[in-house]
């Protein structure tokens, strides 16, 4: 591509599209696609592939479809690619054993679910959706054969997740090695200008730029997000480790699961998916080391995700709700912060190990008379164990901590 002087207009989409990015490949070369796009109104192909390997997606899966939403609202075409081919596979990234592969039926119905909630984020009106299987199964035993031509099991084993397991002695099914081959096929098939993924799935995303060059394409650009951190504050979002706020939680749920996170770790969160400007946070964030309450800033970031995933009614009464328990002198606004490895905890240690009961028998009794709560409901059993995550734990009507419980 030849260079192109990049306008003011152009420099100023460059800083949104940089927003709390972990790295965009090549950023110069985005940046006159950019411009190219803007002096012939020719909009970007923009391209999000997601597995749907499970039904539900939380605030970690949102930062990409957040960033996907920017280059939307810019006028660029984003591409919402629902992996139903590549699933019945599964995803190698990271993982230290082979993915089971899932039933079409299983895919179906989670691709069905996924596509409802990434339309909570993205535009439904100027979103085209396109599924893997109308090429991949075209490609047949031949297709796939000249396809796999393309790339060495050199370049292949430069995956840090495959090269793990092959010195750790740990299997790798031949099929694994065709997952970053037909992602990055997908980027053929969509010509695509920009692939966005986690940092998790950067190998990937260069394949597809690579596989571009081959079939005489021009190469996509490559933009990796962060993987959001969990409100253990110390792990990724996931649900296997219980520390994730689904988007289609109840509003209650959510706004006190945003009141849980650490006063850092929310400046992360508005970054990564709040609409506000980066302008915008930095004046919140000088107010704040001012001297306005970080819960004020807290509460305002829970409003806005609720309203984004459900409306404003439904954030205004989970406001309304959290202030009643405060007035009514259920929940203290300043308690002890406590971290507890070891998880998963049994609710009588962490009773005594955070100091909220003298000892496991002062524990089992304060249960028994119905006096212990975790994030408001009452707790009734002694052998309930608590997973990776943070939670309000109340007993009596004056002792509370928010506890983290960590591995």
């Amino acid at each position: 591509m030849s260079e192109i002087k990049i306008s003011t207009e152009v420099q100023e989409d460059m800083r949104t599209v940089l927003r709390g990015v972990d790295e965009l490949l090549v950023e110069t070369e985005f940046a006159q696609k950019l411009q190219k796009s803007r002096d012939t109104g020719v909009p970007l192909r923009i391209k999000l592939g997601m597995d749907p390997t499970a039904p539900d997606i939380h605030l970690g899966h949102t930062v990409v479809l957040t960033k996907m939403r920017q280059l939307q609202d810019m006028g660029h075409q984003v591409i919402f690619l629902i992996g139903d081919f590549t699933a019945a596979i599964g995803d190698p990234s990271g993982r230290n054993s082979t993915r089971p592969p899932l039933s079409r039926e299983q895919i179906e119905v989670n691709a069905q679910t996924y596509y409802e909630q990434a339309a909570k984020i993205l535009d439904p009106s100027k979103t085209e959706i396109r599924y893997n299987s109308s090429w991949c199964d075209e490609l047949g035993a031949r297709g796939l054969i000249k396809l796999a031509s393309q790339y060495t099991v050199a370049r292949i084993m430069e995956r840090d997740d495959f090269t793990k397991r092959f010195k750790g002695g740990i299997p790798i099914s031949v099929h694994e090695f065709l997952y970053p081959l037909l992602q990055g096929y997908d980027s053929v098939a969509l010509k695509a200008d920009l692939e966005l993924g986690g940092t998790d799935q950067k190998f990937n995303l260069l394949v597809g730029r690579e596989l571009q060059k081959e079939y005489g394409q021009p190469q996509q650009s490559v933009l990796t997000m962060p993987l959001l951190v969990g409100l253990d504050g110390v792990e990724k979002m996931s649900k296997s480790k219980n520390n994730y706020i689904g988007i289609t939680e109840a509003p209650e749920s959510m706004f006190g699961k945003v009141m849980s996170i650490s006063d850092t770790l929310m400046w992360n969160y508005y970054e990564l998916l709040s609409s506000k400007t980066l302008d915008e946070i930095a004046t919140l964030k000088k107010q704040t080391e001012e001297g306005l309450n970080p819960r004020n800033v807290k509460v305002a970031l829970a409003q806005e995700l609720i309203t984004r995933f459900h409306n404003a009614a439904a954030a205004e009464k989970a406001l309304a709700d959290f202030e009643a328990r405060f007035r009514d002198g259920q929940i203290p606004e300043d308690m002890p912060e406590i971290t507890l490895p070891g998880s998963p905890l049994g609710i009588v240690a962490v009773l005594r190990e955070s100091g909220l009961a003298s000892s496991g028998s002062e524990a089992t009794r304060n249960i028994q008379q119905g006096g212990v709560k975790v994030d408001g409901q009452k707790i009734e059993d002694k052998s309930i164990q608590l997973e990776v995550g943070t939670y309000v734990v109340q007993v009596g009507k004056r002792k509370f901590a928010r506890i983290t419980i960590t591995a």
